[in-house]
C-alpha cells in the first residue's frame, strides 16, 4: 500500500488570507456551518468522541482488570453473565481490554501523524517556500522513502529496530514524513506565486514574517485535512505490525494485538475473535469519513 498525495486546490484558501479580517472569521463560520449540518461527519465525530472518551476515563468506569486472567474463564461467549463482550484465550475480559486497548490503538494512530505532520510540514514548507537547491535536495530525500510502499518500509523499520510501542510509534513517523512533506511542498509552491505573497516580500517583510503571516493560514488547511486521514491508516499499520509480533507486546491490550492472539479462537466463537477488528475499523472508517467531511466543508466552490 503506498501512500498517495492528493491533488489540493489553494484557490479558496488564498481568498481566505488575502481578504480582510472579517471576510476570514466568516469563512470559517461557514466551514463550521457545513459542518454540523453533515450528518456522516457529524456521527463519526461522536462515535469516535465516545471511543477516546471511554479510553481516557477507562480506570473510572467500574471496569474488570484487563490483564487479570482467569483459564476457568477462557473463551466465553458475547453475553455470559460477568463478561458482556466474554473473555479472550487467558479469560480476560474483552470489554476491559477493548476499552483499555483503545488508550493505544489511539495513541499509536495519531501520535505518529501529529510527529511527521511537525517534521514533514516544516520541511515541506521550507522545500516550497525556499525552492531551488533546498527544494531539490528536500524532495529528492523524501524520494527515496517512497521507493518502498508504506506497509513494507513499516514492517522493515519495525523488524530493524525491534518490537514495542515506541520503535513502532517511531517507525510510522518516518513513514509518514515524506507523503505529508511532499503535500506541504505542493501547496507552498502554489502559496508562493500569489501576489500578495509578492507584495509582501516588496513591502520589505522578512522570509519568517511572510511565511509565519501570508503562507501557513493559506497551506495549514490543506495539511491538516491530508493530515487527518492517515489517522486511520496509522491506525490499521500500527495495528497490522502488532499482528505480526512487530509493534506492542503482551499483554497490553492494543486491538491489533488481541486479534492476533484470538485468531485461533475463529475456530471457537468467531464473533469473539472478531470483535479487536470491528473496533480497528469503526475508528478507521470514522476518521476517513470526517476527513472527507472536512474536506468538503473547506472547498467554498461547492
Amino acid at each position: 500500500m503506498a501512500l498517495q498525495s492528493p491533488s489540493i486546490d489553494m484557490t479558496a484558501g488564498a481568498s481566505v488570507a488575502a481578504t480582510p479580517a472579517s471576510a476570514s472569521r466568516g469563512y470559517w463560520q461557514s466551514v463550521r456551518r457545513r459542518l454540523r449540518r453533515d450528518p456522516v461527519t457529524v456521527v463519526c465525530g461522536v462515535i469516535l468522541l465516545l471511543i477516546v472518551l471511554s479510553a481516557l476515563l477507562a480506570p473510572w468506569l467500574g471496569l474488570a482488570d484487563p490483564y487479570k486472567t482467569s483459564m476457568i474463564y477462557r473463551l466465553k461467549p458475547v453475553g455470559t453473565p460477568r463478561f458482556l463482550l466474554g473473555s479472550d484465550e487467558l479469560g480476560r475480559d474483552m470489554l476491559a481490554r477493548l476499552v483499555y486497548g483503545g488508550r493505544l490503538s489511539l495513541a499509536m494512530g495519531v501520535t505518529p501523524v501529529v510527529c511527521a505532520l511537525l517534521i514533514g510540514g516544516t520541511l515541506g514548507i521550507t522545500a516550497g517556500f525556499l525552492g531551488g537547491r533546498v527544494n531539490m535536495l528536500i524532495m529528492r530525500i523524501m524520494d527515496v522513502f517512497y521507493a518502498f510502499p508504506s506497509v513494507l518500509l513499516a514492517i522493515s523499520l519495525s523488524g530493524a529496530m525491534g518490537a514495542g510501542a515506541s520503535n513502532t510509534l517511531l517507525a510510522l513517523t518516518l513513514v509518514f514524513i515524506p507523503p505529508i512533506c511532499r503535500v506541504s511542498e505542493s501547496v507552498t509552491t502554489q502559496v508562493r506565486g500569489f501576489d500578495f505573497v509578492d507584495a509582501a516580500k516588496a513591502s520589505g517583510a522578512g522570509t519568517l514574517t511572510v511565511v509565519r503571516v501570508h503562507v501557513l493560514g493559506n497551506v495549514l488547511g490543506p495539511i491538516l485535512v491530508y493530515a487527518t486521514s492517515l489517522i486511520s491508516v496509522a491506525t490499521i499499520l500500527a495495528a497490522g505490525l502488532s499482528f505480526l509480533g512487530l509493534g506492542v507486546k503482551p499483554p497490553e491490550p492494543e486491538w491489533g494485538l488481541m486479534l492476533s492472539t484470538l485468531r485461533q479462537a475463529i475456530y471457537v466463537d468467531p464473533v469473539l475473535a472478531a470483535l479487536p477488528g470491528v473496533m480497528i475499523f469503526i475508528t478507521s472508517l470514522c476518521f476517513n469519513l470526517m476527513s472527507d467531511g472536512l474536506r468538503a466543508a473547506m472547498d467554498v466552490k461547492a
